[in-house]
């Protein structure tokens, strides 16, 4: 399927969490679905909601990986769709929530 203009109704949450492994943390060069940062993904009628965090509240680039997955997913819908990117620091992002290819790119166990 070509995923650029679909709509939510052909739009899968596989689809977006693909779309969202393009946007990479560029402080650890990992894409932010394995790195554990990327909570929720809700798909309805008119918009898609991805609920995200960051490692740390302080992240000096938080703003620019918020707007790059806005810009992922929003690439792939039609334009009357709304796209929501919500960060959520509950629960508190821990390695442990990293994908195992991430714990050993980076070395943790």
């Amino acid at each position: 399927m070509n995923t650029a203009n679909i709509t939510t109704e052909e739009l899968t949450r596989e689809l977006v969490y693909s779309a969202l492994q393009g946007v990479i943390d560029p402080e650890v060069g990992i894409n932010i679905v394995d790195l554990g940062l990327v909570y929720k993904v809700n798909i309805e009628t008119e918009r898609v909601e991805v609920t995200m965090t960051l490692t740390t509240p302080a992240c000096p680039m938080g703003s620019h990986m918020v707007d790059e997955a806005q810009e992922v997913v929003r690439n792939m819908l039609q334009d009357s769709l709304e796209v929501d990117i919500k960060l959520a620091w509950d629960p508190q992002w821990a390695p442990d929530m990293m994908s195992e290819k991430a714990k050993q790119l980076l070395g943790w166990r």
